[in-house]
């Protein structure tokens, strides 16, 4: 039997689903098999992030409403054997879902995947919260380190406590080092003593992120810190003890420190 693993945010915009999409593409590499389920219905976007997106003939209602068996759903990613997705629907609410037969589904995918990844809605939908109890596993939120997205994420966090009995385990995501280094952003380890909870992954603000996208690939395809960011976070979820990398609170070396480009000051300006 696998694991259910829900990844959620307390807002939109913190890359949950980028998180969602480079875990599963990682745990796959690794020798895992992995179903991304998109639960984030009437923004479906793991198909896109998976490059799949002109496979979609069914959708998640498809199945909850009967109207096919789950495996005629699955999509098979490219280039990665052992992961599929379950893409969500891209006109409707998450109350359009019967509630029964989606549990059913999590079940059933669990008795044939190690990993099972529930993409969710931002800010874990009420409907979809009542859905997902005594079904999920394990919990992770996404986090950016800024005042509003950690408000949010307590929030979250609070909640998954509450109605799955979970504690979320977290990553924090667009991490700058120097701007850690400068004082004018939090660190990982701050946002996780802020929150109260366990840290599980660091992942760098990363301009290969974007090109990736221009280039129609998924950052856990190609050689870039996002990578390595899903290898230690994947390895974590697997047992390991990957070290954490500890943004902008080590030290430098000399050649780093040469090299260091002093930060613009930031002035608000006076129209």
């Amino acid at each position: 039997m696998g694991t259910s693993l829900i990844v959620a945010s307390g807002k939109g915009g913190t890359g949950k689903s980028f998180v969602t999409s480079g875990l599963g593409i990682t745990l796959a590499r690794l020798g895992q098999r992995v179903c991304i389920v998109d639960a984030d219905i009437g923004l479906r976007d793991q198909d896109l992030l998976l490059g799949v997106e002109n496979n979609v003939v069914y959708d998640l209602l498809d199945i909850t409403e009967k109207h096919c068996d789950y495996t005629r759903v699955l999509i098979p990613v490219p280039e990665h054997d052992r992961l599929t997705l379950l893409p969500a629907a891209q006109f409707a609410r998450v109350g359009d879902m019967d509630r029964d037969a989606f549990r059913r589904l999590i079940r059933e995918l669990k008795r044939t995947n190690d990993f099972v990844l529930i993409d969710c809605p931002a800010g874990i939908e009420r409907g979809l919260r009542n859905t997902l109890s005594e079904i999920v596993d394990d919990a992770l939120i996404v986090c950016t380190p800024d005042d509003v997205c950690i408000r949010n994420a307590e929030r979250a966090s609070a909640l998954i406590e509450k109605k799955l009995g979970l504690r979320p385990r977290l990553i924090v995501n667009r991490l700058d080092d120097e701007l850690i280094r400068a004082g004018e952003m939090y660190s990982a380890q701050t946002v996780a003593q802020t929150l109260d909870l366990p840290l599980t992954g660091e992942i760098p603000e990363d301009s290969m992120v974007r090109r990736a996208a221009l280039n129609h690939l998924n950052p856990a395809d190609i050689m870039c810190d996002s990578r390595n960011a899903f290898t230690r976070i994947a390895g974590r979820l697997t047992g390991g003890n990957e070290p954490l990398p500890g943004f902008g609170t080590g030290k430098r070396s000399f050649l780093r420190k040469l090299l260091h480009r002093k930060l613009k000051e930031v002035i608000a300006v006076n129209d």
